[in-house]
């Protein structure tokens, strides 16, 4: 359990929140939401105690433990794998070092005895004898293999340090668990591990994250930073959503009577409840929605960037034809071999594969930016493309403004494109900052409004969520559901997928697995796990 009390939060002039007091109890997992700048990994910061707040305590339950997401995947480059995740049940791993010095004595006194006895019970009540191999298991969990086990940390990529710091967190059952973006860097089949592994969790967990699928399939309450308060309320991310979302029509409405507004709220909370009955977690949450009032739900102060894109000319009945393509890595790897497909009018398609660079590669193959090791590929005469590549540093090399830099894809004047950049929620005092200074989540909408300048028929999206927050991803989302044209696509978050995809093709170093369905059946069908096993010879 972790009790807040009186909690306050300021930098200099700037107060995030303050009189915050709540208690985050055992068997629940809240979901942290706010918009950017809210304070969402600052109040974490300041549960664990890496951040002193300006006011109030937080406290633990008598005896808990406390783990954490570390944010620094360089911290244990000095320790072995299995090391840094036993390091994450702190009493275990000194008590394993304590031991280790006593028996390497030449000799052991009667003093150091007696301690080597405390020491044997203790580890023996933390599950101690078990520990190296439930770490390892964690660790194969989450798809860092048995070889890498006993190399040191500083030999791993940074996507697996990102594995091996999760499963630290993870590691030894902690009371207390603070997870921030914890799906970052995950593959698909790892983020929907994460989520079985949490639903049978019985701690208390608080979880940051953008990825809405995730909170929504994890979630048992949310805690909304809004209007500077942090306020807990029953249901995940998407009844936050709709709920707010209606409030929000419900006020624009100045016609509407108060009589219907209560019922109509009423009816949404009776029709989510019913949703709630096929979740995971039913028995808490559901509970927690009958118990909901009509008063608690109200609009939302977060923007939503507007997103729209539309097509200049409609698209033919040819859209791509591809034959035979492969494609290797500079290491020598297939990332893909034999893939062959033909995309048909109004169809969105996304692409997945064990191995990331795969997607990229086909991508930037099929927008002529890399030449394939073999095969061919033929766009539709009628079709035209606008791009969004993993990586957009070389666009953003420049000391242009926003206003020059974005003009170069727009036939507008000024006005127009300052108002393309205040749709994607660029303030006036923004426009004149230089493109070379943006952060990431800016230079994702700069390319976005970028896109919608080309007003192409097929959208290519190399994983489009990335450094977006859940605002500018609902709003992306949301576009691409009505979008007329095509879409080829890639994504790691599942709620973009199964909204959006309306055929799966996954490339494999042996061919494509095609499918014409929907991402939830894709994922849970037994036929399409043997194909793949066959495919990855898993």
């Amino acid at each position: 359990m972790i009790t807040v009390t009186n909690l306050a939060i300021q930098f200099g002039k700037r107060v995030l929140y303050k009189d915050v007091n709540m208690k985050f109890t055992p068997g629940n997992i809240y979901g942290i939401i706010g918009a950017n700048g809210a304070g969402k990994s600052t109040l974490l910061r300041a549960i664990s105690g890496d951040l002193e707040p300006n006011k109030g305590s937080v406290e633990l339950g008598p005896g808990e433990r406390l783990s954490v997401l570390e944010q620094d995947h360089f911290k244990f480059d000095q320790y072995s794998v299995l090391d840094t995740v036993l390091m994450g049940h702190e009493p275990l791993w000194k008590n394993m070092k304590e031991r280790e010095a006593l028996y390497s004595k030449p000799e052991m006194n009667e003093e150091d005895g007696n301690r080597a006895a405390e020491l044997e019970e203790k580890f023996a009540e933390m599950d101690g004898w078990e520990a190296e191999s439930n770490a390892a298991q964690m660790l194969s969990n989450l798809g860092i293999k048995e070889d890498l086990h006993s190399k040191q940390m500083s030999e791993l990529s940074n996507n697996e340090k990102v594995r091996v710091m999760l499963a630290k967190a993870l590691f030894g059952n902690p009371d207390n668990l603070l997870l921030d973006e914890p799906t970052n860097d995950l593959d698909l089949d790892t983020v929907q591990w994460l989520e079985e592994y949490l639903s049978n969790v019985e701690q208390t967990v608080l979880v940051v994250s953008h990825d809405r699928h995730f909170l929504d399939a994890v979630s048992t309450q949310t805690v909304d930073i809004d209007f500077g308060k942090v306020t807990v309320f029953a249901g995940n991310y998407s009844f936050w959503y709709e709920s707010s979302q209606l409030a929000l029509r419900q006020a624009q409405n100045q016609r509407q009577k108060a009589e219907e507004k209560r019922k109509e709220l009423e009816e949404f909370i009776r029709r989510f409840s019913a949703n709630v009955a096929k979740s995971k977690q039913t028995t808490s949450r559901k509970k927690m929605l009958e118990k909901l009032t009509v008063d608690e739900i109200r609009p939302s102060s977060r923007k939503y960037p507007g997103i729209i894109f539309q097509m200049e000319r409609e698209p033919g009945n040819q859209i791509l034809e591809v034959e035979g393509l492969k494609a290797v890595d500079a290491d020598g790897t297939v990332l893909f071999d034999n893939v062959s497909f033909n995309v048909e009018k109004g169809q969105k398609v996304v692409f997945l594969s064990h191995n990331p660079k795969a997607m990229t590669a086909l991508f930037e193959i099929i927008n002529g930016n890399r030449k394939a090791d073999a095969g061919t590929y033929k766009w539709g005469v009628t079709i035209t493309t606008a791009y969004l590549p993993l990586d957009n540093t070389g666009f953003f090399k420049s000391d242009m403004n926003l206003v020059d830099w974005l003009s170069q894809w727009g036939t507008g004047n000024e006005v127009a494109m300052k108002g393309y950049l205040g749709r994607m929620l660029f303030k006036q005092e923004d426009v004149e900052k230089k493109v070379n200074v943006l952060s990431g989540g800016e230079r994702m909408r700069m390319m976005i409004a970028r896109m919608q300048l080309q007003n192409a028929n097929c959208l290519i999206l190399d994983t489009p969520t990335n450094h977006l927050d859940l605002e500018s991803i609902q709003a992306f989302n949301n576009n691409l559901v009505t979008f007329k044209g095509n879409i080829l696509f890639s994504s790691h978050d599942h709620e973009f997928i199964q909204t959006v995809a309306n055929r799966i093709i996954e490339l494999t170093p042996k061919g494509t697995i095609d499918k014409l369905m929907d991402y939830d059946d894709y994922i849970y069908n037994d036929q399409i796990k043997e194909q793949k096993a066959e495919m990855y010879n898993i």
